[in-house]
């Protein structure tokens, strides 16, 4: 019963790299070559970062507000009033920052992306493209897959500077400060591995999703109830994954002393 369910586990595990693989391969000729589904690239940014802005606001003004609510008494407390920074940018930047913001794109365009692909398989649509020569990976996967990493990068990056900005308008309650003080004092708690470490988990949670995505989507058979299951499968896997992976990163920065 064991072998039985690790065979298909680990056979839809190399599935799902050799499918990445392949995205890989199509990003490279779709950055070097203009094609016509740059069109999808523009919309897929569109939808997963321009349109999940107000909600990755709302998430950093309640992560950026709570941290200085809960954090100046109890440090203050403790005479350590100082290490209010060294936390907002570990909390926002480095570890609440790169995967809110993928649980956010995750449930929104992950699903959509999955049930769209999917709705394609189950109405033929992919068969149309196939049988005129066009490569539905790269037509339709590849557009999808570079602008959900994208717009992770820079809704990641959108997040930090909301929740470090509405942290300073909730600590003037605290204690009265110049702006040019506090986001000094930000700044210089703030350093290369941080921001490196913050990029570098937006970018992979990015592709987990999107490939997870997809994956979810092509993999329907006929059957029009399996769209909507192929949204749901594709937004547990890609939270997990998501979880997994960022904690893998954040451990293996700490084994290595904060430096990569």
């Amino acid at each position: 019963m064991r072998k039985r369910f690790e065979i298909p586990v680990i056979s839809s595990f190399l599935y799902t790299l050799g499918f990445f693989t392949n995205l890989l391969k199509g990003s490279a000729r779709f950055i070097i070559k203009s094609r016509i589904s740059s069109k999808i690239l523009v919309m897929q940014i569109l939808f997963t970062f321009v349109e999940a802005l107000s909600i990755g606001a709302l998430l950093a003004v309640g992560i950026g507000g709570a941290l200085i609510i809960v954090g100046v008494p109890l440090l203050e407390s403790f005479s350590q009033g100082w290490l209010i920074y060294p936390l907002l940018i570990t909390m926002i930047t480095r570890e609440f920052g790169p995967l809110l913001t993928a649980i956010i794109i995750s449930a929104r365009s992950g699903t959509a992306i999955a049930t769209e692909i999917a709705g394609m398989v189950v109405s033929h649509e992919i068969e149309a493209y196939i049988s005129v020569g066009i490569d539905p990976i790269e037509h339709l996967g590849v557009p999808r897959f570079l602008g959900v990493t994208i717009s992770v990068f820079l809704l990641n990056i959108y997040f930090s500077i909301f929740g470090l900005g509405f942290s300073f308008l909730v600590s003037m309650l605290f204690n009265a400060m110049p702006a040019s003080i506090y986001f000094g004092n930000l700044l210089q708690v703030l350093n290369i591995e941080d921001i490196l470490l913050s990029v570098i988990k937006s970018i992979v949670l990015g592709m987990i999703i999107s490939t997870v995505a997809l994956v979810s989507g092509f993999a329907v058979e006929r059957a029009s109830t399996e769209v909507p299951v192929a949204g749901l499968k594709a937004v547990s896997a890609a939270l997990s994954w998501c979880v997994v992976v960022d904690l893998a990163l954040s451990a293996v920065y700490y084994i290595m002393g904060g430096s990569f």
